[in-house]
């Protein structure tokens, strides 16, 4: 499974951090009831297998990930738990190699040739661009893909409201992550999130 086949849709990942097993329910419904319907919680605090567990058990309608999976244990775990998707500041041959064994979609951190060159032999066709402001931003973009032109990306970092439509206006861009919506008032950044994507 791809990670094209999972997420459909969906232009915006949410990069969660829940470093409180009790903000995992308010969080959720934050962004469900802001018009999001899809998360990815990282794996950056010791709650985060709990709250994986908790969201996918408790919000069955919405699309629940793990990010910053940096090693097999995080991806069994997350998996485990419930996600329905990985995804990796970079590429992790053992996170890979489990995702395709049990048809999780992953999304890999690439943003040189020789990674994305390589996550095209798992078959990986999509990938994390991060931290996209750091390495280029969308002009980079723009230069992988003449050289790539069957990947798609997902640029995160240095990504926000103000050029988030420039970057979804290129066609390798599958969708943006971020956490840029998760400052303040979620539920209703998402909403004006969701006014700029339909503008």
């Amino acid at each position: 499974m791809k990670i094209q086949d999972i997420l459909g849709g969906t232009k915006v990942i949410p990069v969660v951090v829940i470093k409180d097993i009790s903000d995992t329910i308010p969080t959720l419904e934050a962004l469900r009831d802001g018009g999001i319907n899809c998360a990815e919680i990282t794996f950056r605090t010791s709650c985060a297998y709990e709250a994986i567990k908790l969201a996918t058990s408790t919000f069955k309608d919405m699309l629940i990930g793990a990010g910053t999976v940096i090693n097999i244990n995080q991806a069994q775990s997350a998996v485990n738990a419930g996600a329905k998707f990985i995804v990796s500041p970079g590429l992790c041959d053992e996170v890979a190699d489990f995702c395709i064994k049990n048809d999780i979609p992953y999304l890999p951190g690439c943003v040189t040739p020789t990674e994305i060159m390589k996550a095209m032999s798992y078959g990986i066709t999509t990938v994390k661009f991060f931290p996209a402001g750091t390495y280029g931003g969308l002009n980079a973009i723009k230069s992988l893909s003449a050289a790539f032109p069957s990947v798609n990306f997902v640029p995160t970092g240095g990504v926000d409201i103000n050029n988030i439509n420039e970057y979804l206006a290129f066609n390798k861009i599958f969708a943006i992550g971020g956490s840029f919506m998760m400052k303040g008032d979620t539920k209703n950044n998402c909403k004006e999130l969701i006014k700029v994507l339909n503008s």
